[in-house]
């Protein structure tokens, strides 16, 4: 059974940067493509950022491309979502997810991923 755990949100003034963590136990990160989500209050999950399990493929959604960065780092089993030049529209829980996949594969779709994180809270503000 894999856990996630997400660690690194928080209250940030518009076009500051925050980093987000999510740490995964039980498992190897290795073996998982992981996924990073978000939901603002009366709003659907929606996707944000995603990393193959070679770390060679990502996508992002366009409303962060350009500002946020997907990583990770499987030594440390932890995946890394940057965020920079943050906007109050950014302001969300945001979620991780993984999923057992093949190597140079991401995943877009909730749908798609079996195993979440708790979520962290993204505050920005005007």
């Amino acid at each position: 059974q894999v856990q996630l755990v997400e660690s690194g949100g928080g209250l940030v003034q518009a076009g500051g940067s925050l980093r987000l963590s999510c740490v995964v136990s039980g498992r190897a990160l290795g073996i998982y493509v992981m996924g990073w989500f978000r939901q603002a209050p009366g709003q659907e999950r929606e996707f944000v950022a995603t990393i193959s399990r070679s770390a060679h493929a990502t996508y992002y959604a366009d409303s962060v491309k350009g500002r946020f960065t997907i990583s990770r780092d499987d030594a440390k089993n932890t995946v890394y979502l940057q965020m920079n030049s943050l906007k109050p529209e950014d302001t969300a829980i945001y979620y991780c997810a993984a999923q057992v996949g093949p190597y140079n594969v991401f995943l877009l779709s909730s749908a798609q991923y079996h195993s979440w994180g708790q979520g962290t809270q993204v505050t920005v503000s005007s």
